[in-house]
């Protein structure tokens, strides 16, 4: 059996790195294909490069495999791989996940790794019995489009109120009039990751009106 291992793509570092994104593109349900930088959604997540503060140093996450594949929770495991990567080699940096569908349902997961500052979950994937005591004291973004299809908006709205319960500081936005590919406002979206971003690392208190009204 081959065993293949994580990897990620990094910007080039800024001396004066204020913090590290690390970037989770979708995925399948199921697979056991090998992820690479051609598929669909790992180029999805190019665009956000661009609306994140200059002075961050950004990891493009590659899983092992394609799936979330049951219990084996692969992108989780990958996750957490990357995380002691950063510990190894950039421990002073706060880190920052941004993940998108499968990508935002691993962030989540691994949201409670105290190397973590904060989780941007877009469009996550929910499914009953996701955890989310973890979160408690972090500051947590969860957004997503009121005409997704693929992953339900319902579902993030009732782990939003239950992560905040637990005590994770939680901002749940709907994004009206877009769908899961996050294409119809992409430059909402977009706006919405770099506010988010440099509002942790500037110690503010990250607020949904205030992101509405920065992020028209």
């Amino acid at each position: 059996m081959t065993t293949r291992s994580a990897g990620y793509e990094s910007s080039t570092a800024h001396a004066a790195s204020r913090g590290l994104v690390l970037m989770l593109h979708g995925g399948a349900e199921r697979s056991r294909w090998p992820d690479h930088r051609a598929r669909l959604a790992y180029l999805r997540m190019l665009p956000f490069l661009r609306a994140l503060p200059p002075d961050v140093l950004v990891w493009r996450l590659r899983y092992r495999y394609y799936g979330w594949n049951g219990a084996d929770a692969d992108p989780v495991r990958d996750l957490e791989w990357a995380l002691g990567r950063a510990a190894e080699v950039r421990p002073e940096l706060p880190v920052i996940l941004v993940g998108h569908s499968m990508g935002a349902r691993a962030a989540l997961w691994g949201g409670g790794d105290p190397r973590v500052a904060a989780v941007c979950a877009l469009a996550p994937w929910i499914e009953a019995g996701d955890p989310y005591q973890q979160l408690a004291g972090k500051q947590v973004l969860i957004a997503h489009g009121d005409r997704d299809r693929i992953t339900d908006p319902s579902a993030s709205r009732r782990y939003a109120l239950a992560a905040e319960e637990a005590g994770a500081r939680v901002t749940y936005l709907d994004v009206s009039g877009d769908g899961h590919a996050m294409l119809r406002r992409a430059s909402h979206w977009n706006c919405l990751v770099g506010a988010f971003v440099s509002t942790v690392l500037d110690a503010d208190a990250v607020g949904g009106s205030t992101l509405a009204r920065d992020c028209p």
